[in-house]
């Protein structure tokens, strides 16, 4: 407190320290309070840019806050300083209808934003409970989730970009419109990062389709515990409806006391589910569910009638906060997640510690994803009670993380949690985030105090284990650390790789230089499966073919593909590689929930945990995605898991006309609602083919591809195939030999079409297109060096004009002393190397392979 504000390089509008006025700004929703110096309401970015410049030669904290509607303390000014208010940048910058995304300021609210899409005919899924009010840079701020994320994901999900004013006042787009930009994922460590970071102005979020059709249905139970198990029946039945949403009675008679939901108040427990999509499969999938429910004690199964009783049980649901005001003077609402599997044991556990404490509790919780809410009303005026309450919140966050689980899902850390972080995480790991931290914010400008514990464990290091060849196969993640370790402290250069070499390495396995060769080999197999919490743990030397042969007799799909054979699970990690199916199932990012890695001086970190939501800190798993070995050895990966679809099919169509192809193919977007692959290849006798893959369930897949033919009616030869649009990139990406490049441009989704009509002509180059992602590949056999830097060259010309880029993803032997293999530099590459400096500080992973780094 007492920091002398910027009066005079601000206008007063924009900047106020009266005491009186900043009181509003002491708190957020939760209960802690410090009052800020100073209130600033930016305009613009460059108003941003300013401030920071000015906070760091003085000193001064900044605290980004966006609606005020946290829970954990994480937007108020503990140190003082300026809280950083962006209401008045709330505007919807573009809808891009072509590539299916928005560009929003960062004071733009949930609600706002969602109505506006709409109108487009387009879906943002992410809605928290306080969607009426909250807005995108607080929901950035602590990854937001929300009922739908079961089936739909969280924030983190959505976002390509962020605009960003880093502490040296450089403002930094990290991430981008054009997918898979090489570099470390700094945006995937911004959401989630609580503003201690940087301060977000401006995000690019994906948008999906609207589903056509939704109904609501309401099942009750005898307790919540039966509740629980049925919430686990549904997964194992292969389901995944839009929302399971569990609530005690104790919770229904609090809503309906505040507002007429129309809730099961007589019944012990009850879910609030939603399914979602083409009409034509709404049916079956409320018969399947209510045969489920019934068979595990649901009863009163009740179908909201129309949209008003349906927005009037959401309404109710999202006031339960709020509601919870009617029966003490305050209340804890705790934030824990632990895998679906054991929400019945953890519920009745935590009943047990409320009842012995003396304690009164109302639930309400999002039961598809295992992130609880139990509710804890007390006095704050009554020492004994809030003592109790302590007591018992304590127990119940010490019980979750000792069950593999997260003290926070979607609230975030702030100030109430950070001391429970050791109970989660390492000296290791915790160490690891307050590297983060260090690289993005040296001088702790941004939100200090915040995420992370005062004091720190100190950080394990694995014995030293010197090598006796020049290649190495550890067998642990802490011999694997050991052998690093020893590594670093010889200054000996290190190159990582599976337990072969395959094509597509992008450069990062190829020939003996004299340094040691750390192989994954000896890391492979399943280390933990489990079908009912749809996740799996394999070594990182696991091949893709041993994963499937480990779910297909489950049902279960891990939604990961390679077009090399060889390829294991860790390589694909590292590179980056993603199959068009990401559009139906999310990309590598989204599909990997944690990692244990080795780092270079002797750390093993476990990155992440195997659940869904989990914003207890840093998402350290994102930034070993593309990584290319740069930053760590990856020994074991968990990946989320989908149940198999039932249906998959196929429609082609090919015409000679290319522009027509690339025409259709823009149009036909608005039509993916269950598609997993819209992609164009070439045809054999010139032209393009048009693939379109949709599959779930029948129904879904059905009339997806009715409507699809009526739409290609006309525009070219239309015929059913037996392979996928997937199956197809891989077989294009396996045809380029030894001898041919291979490269991978990413543009917009919107400037594909412009950017394939625009490439330069090369006899015998071949490219094909993953439209849904703005994904071009080509493949051409040049006779030099020369002549292959120069199609390189022209490729990325018209990528960069459309703030894209062109890498390579295979070079010919012959050619890797000639060709750039990636020609960009992404905002904050100065980042990207102090966290390398930091987690590698001898500089032995990959050295100069990656960006240079």
């Amino acid at each position: 407190m007492g920091h002398r504000l910027p009066i005079e390089h601000f206008d007063r509008r924009v900047l106020i320290s009266d005491p009186a006025e900043c009181l509003t700004y002491e708190a957020d929703a939760g209960t802690d309070r410090a009052l800020p110096d100073g209130v600033f309401y930016p305009e613009s970015t460059d108003d941003v840019r300013r401030l920071v410049l000015w906070a760091k030669e003085r000193g001064v904290p900044l605290v980004a806050r966006g609606a005020g509607t946290g829970l954990s303390g994480g937007a108020v000014a503990e140190r003082g300083g300026i809280v950083v208010a962006p209401t008045r940048m709330n505007h919807i910058l573009e809808i891009d209808d072509a590539g299916r995304m928005v560009t929003v300021e960062a004071g733009a609210v949930n609600l706002d934003l969602e109505r506006e899409v709409r109108r487009s005919g387009l879906y943002y899924p992410p809605d928290p409970s306080s969607g009426r009010s909250c807005c995108i840079g607080g929901n950035l701020g602590t990854n937001a989730g929300g009922p739908h994320c079961f089936k739909y994901g969280v924030t983190t999900n959505y976002v390509t970009r962020v605009e960003t004013v880093l502490a040296d006042g450089t403002v930094a787009r990290l991430g981008g419109r054009a997918l898979d930009a090489p570099g470390y994922d700094l945006c995937g460590l911004m959401v989630g990062g609580e503003g201690t970071l940087g301060i977000v102005t401006e995000a690019t979020l994906r948008l999906l389709r609207q589903p056509p059709g939704v109904l609501t249905l309401m099942v009750s139970f005898e307790s919540l515990e039966r509740a629980g198990e049925a919430v686990s029946a549904v997964i194992a039945a292969g389901l995944v409806p839009a929302t399971l949403e569990a609530l005690d009675q104790s919770g229904m008679k609090v809503i309906e006391g505040y507002c007429r939901a129309g809730l099961p108040v007589d019944a012990g427990a009850a879910l609030i589910v939603e399914v979602d999509g083409h009409t034509q499969g709404l049916e079956a999938q409320r018969s399947e569910l209510a045969a489920v429910f019934e068979e595990h004690g649901g009863f009163d199964l009740r179908l909201a009638r129309d949209e008003e009783e349906r927005q009037r049980i959401w309404y109710g649901r999202k006031s339960a906060a709020g509601a919870m005001a009617r029966i003490a003077p305050s209340y804890y609402l705790t934030d824990l997640t632990v895998r679906r599997s054991r929400l019945a044991a953890v519920l009745a556990e935590i009943h047990a510690i409320c009842a012995r404490h003396g304690l009164e509790t109302a639930s309400f919780f999002h039961a598809g994803d295992g992130n609880l809410h139990p509710m804890i009303p007390y006095d704050p005026r009554d020492e004994d009670w809030t003592a109790r309450a302590h007591e018992a919140i304590e127990q119940i966050t010490t019980l979750c993380a000792a069950e593999d689980g997260s003290i926070t899902g979607e609230h975030g850390v702030g100030m109430e949690k950070r001391e429970y972080m050791p109970l989660m995480y390492s000296g290791a790991e915790l160490a690891a985030m307050r590297d983060v931290k260090l690289a993005f914010d040296p001088e702790d400008l941004f939100n200090p105090g915040k995420v992370l514990p005062a004091e720190l464990p100190a950080p394990e290091l694995a014995e030293p284990v010197t090598p006796s060849g020049k290649v190495v196969a550890p067998a642990s993640a802490e011999e694997a650390a050991g052998v690093l370790r020893a590594l670093s402290e010889g200054g000996r250069r290190v190159r990582i790789g599976g337990s072969d070499a395959p094509r597509g390495d992008n450069g990062t396995t190829r020939g003996d230089r004299g340094e040691v060769r750390i192989t994954t080999s000896s890391l492979h197999g399943v280390r933990a499966f489990a079908p009912e919490d749809l996740y799996l743990t394999v070594g990182a030397g696991t091949k893709l073919e041993e994963i499937t042969e480990q779910l297909v007799p489950k049902g279960l799909l891990a939604p990961l593909l390679s077009p090399w054979p060889e390829t294991t699970v860790g390589g694909l990690v590292a590179t980056n590689l993603n199959a068009p199916l990401r559009m139906r199932y999310g990309a590598l990012r989204d599909l990997m929930l944690c990692a244990t890695v080795a780092l270079a001086d002797g750390r093993v970190v476990r990155a992440g945990r195997p659940l869904q939501k989990n914003v207890a800190g840093y998402d350290l798993p994102k930034v070993f995605v593309g990584s290319h070995g740069t930053l760590g050895l990856l020994v074991d990966v968990t990946i989320k898991l989908s149940p198999a679809p039932r249906a998959r099919r196929t429609l082609a169509l090919t015409t000679d006309r290319g522009e027509i192809a690339l025409e259709v193919a823009g149009e036909t977007l608005a039509h993916c609602l269950v598609a997993s692959a819209l992609v164009l290849e070439p045809a054999d006798a010139g032209g393009w083919t048009l693939l379109y893959t949709a599959e779930g369930m029948a129904e879904e897949v059905d009339a997806e591809l009715a409507d699809l033919e009526r739409a290609w009616r006309g525009t070219g030869e239309v015929r059913e195939v037996e392979r996928s649009g997937s199956e197809a990139w891989a077989a294009f990406l396996r045809s380029a030999d030894a001898d041919s490049l291979l490269v991978r441009a990413g543009v917009p989704a919107k400037d594909l079409q412009a950017y394939l009509l625009a490439l330069p002509e090369r006899p015998g180059a071949r490219f094909f297109a993953d439209r849904a992602a703005g994904l071009a590949y080509g493949t051409w056999r040049p006779d030099g060096a020369g002549e292959a830097g120069d199609w390189i060259e022209q490729l990325r010309l018209g990528a960069a004009e459309r703030g894209g880029y062109v890498v390579t993803v295979a070079v010919p032997p012959r050619f890797e002393d000639g060709v750039d293999r990636w020609g960009y530099e992404p905002d904050g590459l100065a980042v990207m190397r102090r966290l390398k400096d930091r987690w590698d500080p001898a500089g032995i992973l990959e050295p100069r392979t990656f960006l240079g780094l």
